[in-house]
């Protein structure tokens, strides 16, 4: 016997066919099957107008995406064997890519396993379901991760928003004896991070390749790390020669990682942290006559919905403004955004305004996105979420 079925409104497959995996409640068509009639996790065959099968999901029927489909096929569980199979194939993708075992270990949809996101930090892992279908098997992803890595430790950190939205429990869960800090290896230095207290999952591997980049930027200058959290960027910086680096950030937790952090990868540079909100505190570097060589601004996502775009585009072109008004004459400017809602063009466009505000041309030489560890889905824009241009600023 198949699964039940799912079907989809006329012309509302086009980008189900195309490789999209997500299916909006509003494209359901709810006259021949309707949501109420399934359970959050329930396992579907998704079919066109037309009945012809678009692949496999699990829907959650009070949610706005619906449906995340697993399979292009019709009748495809997501069990143990899929589960396993998708791990073992993001596994090899890594171990290609890097030689210790410090990366995104499957990167949800970008690894056809969406609503499930893991770290891996050696032998321990840091796990986020965001789907009540991911949730429903917790047991066989774990039973398959058991296999594959063999951890020592496993991390569910359970405490996301969009947990809520998914109706699961909030309450972080931990298996086998988790530290409550982890090092990471990367770009020469080794970071302490905070397993349990920490940001996401504890690390941004997302940025490693940029940080490597602009640490390429650093020998001799006094540098600005914003939003720094741990110290990512700075820290990096610091470790290629940088004379000084001044870390901002709102969490007075992740400064005193920042301190840490120098000290032990750049006890010759010279550290400054200040702690509180971003906006304010580049407005009072600029009234007190400081500048630097480089500034880096690597802000949370200031568009999280798309009905928030017009005010997080403004905030956006703000921050750059502000940040580009600390940057010395030849100085370098490295803008991120990790809001998909944002797009290239429209960080570029920023990034073009606050030159323009300073009378000075930015000059863009880098243009990066995150990390082999974070594949994309090609049919899916909203998986090349990070963005990051290093910018020389010149009269």
């Amino acid at each position: 016997m198949g699964l039940p079925v799912l079907s989809i409104k006329s012309r509302n497959d086009r980008r189900l066919r195309a490789g999209h995996l997500w299916i909006f409640s509003n494209e359901v068509s709810t006259q021949k099957t309707p949501l109420k009639g399934f359970r959050p996790g329930d396992e579907v065959t998704v079919l066109d107008n037309r009945d012809k099968p678009l692949g496999s999901a699990c829907i959650n029927p009070a949610t706005l995406i619906c449906g995340r489909l697993h399979s292009f096929g019709p009748d495809v569980p997501l069990d143990r064997n899929l589960i396993g199979s998708r791990l073992a194939s993001a596994l090899a993708l890594r171990e290609k890519c890097f030689s210790e075992p410090y990366y995104r270990l499957c990167f949800s949809e970008g690894d056809f396993l969406p609503g499930l996101t893991i770290d891996r930090f050696g032998s321990h892992l840091t796990i986020q379901v965001t789907t009540a279908g991911m949730e429903a098997r917790k047991p066989l992803i774990r039973d398959a991760l058991t296999e594959l890595v063999h951890p020592s430790s496993l991390l569910w950190d359970n405490n996301l928003p969009s947990r809520v939205l998914e109706g699961l429990p909030t309450e972080n869960e931990t298996e086998g004896s988790v530290p409550e800090e982890l090092e990471v290896p990367e770009n020469g230095c080794v970071y302490l991070v905070p397993a349990l207290t920490g940001q996401k999952t504890g690390w941004y591997y997302d940025q490693r390749l940029n940080r490597a980049a602009a640490a390429k930027c650093c020998p001799g200058a006094d540098v600005l790390d914003c939003f720094s959290y741990v110290g990512g960027f700075g820290v990096a910086a610091a470790r290629a020669g940088a004379k000084s680096v001044a870390f901002v950030d709102a969490s007075e937790q992740a400064l005193s990682y920042c301190r840490r952090n120098m000290e032990r990868n750049a006890p010759a540079s010279g550290c400054e942290t200040i702690q509180g909100d971003a906006f304010d505190l580049l407005n009072s570097l600029y009234d007190k006559g400081r500048r630097f060589d480089v500034v880096s601004i690597d802000p949370p996502a200031l568009i999280r919905r798309e009905k928030d775009r017009k005010q997080g585009l403004m905030a956006y072109t703000r921050l750059n403004i502000l940040a580009s008004h600390l940057v010395r004459e030849g100085g370098v400017l490295v803008s991120s955004s990790c809001s998909q809602h944002l797009d290239a063009l429209e960080l570029r466009s920023a990034i073009s305004r606050a030159a323009a505000r300073t009378q000075r041309v930015a000059r863009i030489f880098y243009q990066g996105g995150q990390g082999p560890d974070h594949p994309a889905n090609s049919a899916m824009l909203e998986t090349s979420y990070l963005k990051c241009f290093m910018a020389s600023f010149t009269k």
